[in-house]
């Protein structure tokens, strides 16, 4: 019997534990240009219209005037490279550049500019992401857009920050996830430490500059190469964080802005990781349920009776790791919670199906299966290595975007609070921002609601029971949002768009080449 495949597909999810790390494995697609009305040939520069290059700041003039020069870069992809100002508060200083791949639209005539995609994380390759165009989004809005994505600053192939080898990558994932006595409590303290510590000694230049606020300043500068007097943008989970923020901070900016699977930018890191800790705990309920009805459930009959097997089974992995293909590399607590709960996100792409298949080698005796399911969403290869830099990146960004920093007394009194609303996953959760608390830089924004006054209407999609970004986030950022359209999907998994739902995704796609948003409290079930 072999294991259903599981897929590659991109998890997009905020900093709770590394099961929510971002993943990019895509391919696929053709590539577009940046100008309004005939396509630019590989190889040329465009120039941005005059009132694309408007800046806010004098000094940031050269960079809104550049030109970018697009190489094929495979297939019909195009790719540049974007220069942004390492500093914003010293644009004459030091630079970085950006990655920026894009996919021309075959239909120039009726073009109605760029649309630039973020698949989230933090920390998820916006060029990857957009190599999928044709899997991700539908036909009739690629034939009105070019499709664009982008490395944000410390990401991928945009001056990534690195922060652990692979070897200690390994060891931070494997550790203790619920430490709960003082040697175990005092390792999480020195890998946390380690972890930080190793963000600025690796990556010194870009280690306190790559925070949401900084790069919403690039989004802009981005707009005007790409020749756009209006940003089209399509954000996925922590991309709607980018998303809102560049509302927010460029509201007369804003043309068709669709956020999925939001987040609420008032929350704290603490309410952030509280919020997922639930609503993972919900998706395990859901999971369960289903697993119920199909043939080849390893659970026993009854939803609570299966959670708590679930349970069970973690806690047995606290003292005695589960024996692996790889005898260096034992499924530990904390690598099957991790695999476990990253297979909660996508129930239509087939998560759910290789999930039983994992639970039940593992109940077998073998926690081969599992563990290869998290190393294939952790980009980890057989070789041992990370091909991307997600994870780093994931908690780099997300230490500077809120100030609250619990530590490790802080995280054990979170954890046995959280435990009694989400026994499975609470405490797991709790641990997992304490990197943060060695952060020896300051944030670099504080939790606010957003309401970008002036902005046209904004699409906020929203799915009943997200794991990553439960339902509450979207309602909240609707309700902040000046101009905020709510439209709602009855389901699992995380984010709304593609998920074999006709009726959000003819609503989004509408939206997109037409700028009607749906009636308000549309809900698709």
């Amino acid at each position: 019997m072999s294991r259903p495949a599981a897929p590659r597909r991109l998890l997009t999810g905020l900093a709770a534990t590394v099961a929510s790390l971002a993943l990019a494995a895509c391919s696929g697609g053709t590539v577009g240009t940046i100008s309004e009305s005939t396509p630019a040939p590989t190889g040329s520069t465009s120039s941005p219209s005059s009132s694309a290059t408007a800046t806010p700041d004098a000094r940031l003039e050269s960079f809104y005037a550049q030109k970018l020069v697009w190489t094929g870069c495979g297939g019909s992809f195009q790719c540049a490279k974007l220069t942004v100002p390492l500093d914003y508060a010293d644009p004459t200083g030091a630079t970085i550049k950006l990655a920026v791949l894009r996919l021309r639209t075959a239909n120039q005539a009726g073009r109605l500019g760029s649309l630039v995609l973020n698949p989230g994380g933090p920390g998820a390759s916006g060029v990857d992401f957009a190599r999928a165009a044709r899997a991700v989004i539908d036909d009739p809005v690629r034939a009105k857009y070019d499709i664009v994505g982008f490395d944000p600053r410390g990401v991928g192939a945009s001056d990534p920050v690195r922060c652990l080898t692979d070897r200690q990558l390994d060891t931070f994932i494997a550790a203790d996830g619920t430490p709960d006595t003082p040697a175990e409590v005092k390792q999480s303290e020195q890998l946390a430490q380690g972890f930080a510590m190793g963000c600025r000694t690796h990556s010194p230049k870009i280690y306190a500059h790559i925070g949401t606020r900084d790069a919403v300043r690039d989004i802009d500068i981005l707009r005007a190469a790409l020749g756009d007097q209006k940003l089209n943008w399509f954000g996925f989970s922590y991309g709607t964080m980018l998303g809102a923020s560049y509302a927010d901070e460029f509201p007369t900016k804003v043309g068709r802005m669709v956020l999925d699977g939001a987040i609420d930018p008032s929350l704290s890191n603490v309410e952030l990781i509280h919020g997922q800790a639930k609503g993972f705990e919900l998706a395990l309920h859901r999971f369960v349920e289903d697993c119920d009805k199909q043939p080849d459930c390893p659970l026993p009959k009854g939803v609570q009776a299966g959670v708590d097997r679930i349970a069970q089974f973690f806690a047995g992995l606290d003292s005695r790791p589960l024996a692996t293909s790889d005898p260096k590399r034992p499924l530990t607590q904390a690598l099957a919670q991790n695999a476990v709960a990253s297979y909660l996100y996508f129930p239509s792409y087939g998560d759910w199906e290789s999930l039983r298949f994992g639970l039940q080698a593992a109940f077998d005796g073998d926690g081969s299966t599992l563990l290869s399911m998290l190393d294939e969403r952790l980009s980890r290869n057989d070789s041992g290595h990370y091909t991307d830099n997600s994870t780093s990146a994931l908690y780099a960004i997300s230490a500077l975007d809120r100030p609250d920093r619990p530590d490790a007394a802080q995280s054990a009194a979170l954890a046995a609070q959280w435990s009694k609303e989400a026994p499975v996953f609470g405490a797991f959760t709790a641990w997992g921002i304490l990197p943060y608390h060695y952060w020896d830089v300051p944030a670099t924004d504080t939790p606010h609601e957003i309401h970008a006054p002036g902005s046209p209407p904004i699409l906020v999609v929203g799915t009943t029971y997200d794991p990553a970004t439960p339902y509450p986030w979207a309602q909240a950022l609707a309700r902040q949002l000046s101009q905020g359209v709510l439209l709602t999907r009855v389901g699992d998994g995380h984010t709304g768009y593609g998920k074999g739902n006709a009726c959000i995704d003819s609503a989004v796609d509408r939206f997109l080449t037409s700028s009607v948003t749906p009636p308000a409290g549309t809900v698709c079930r």
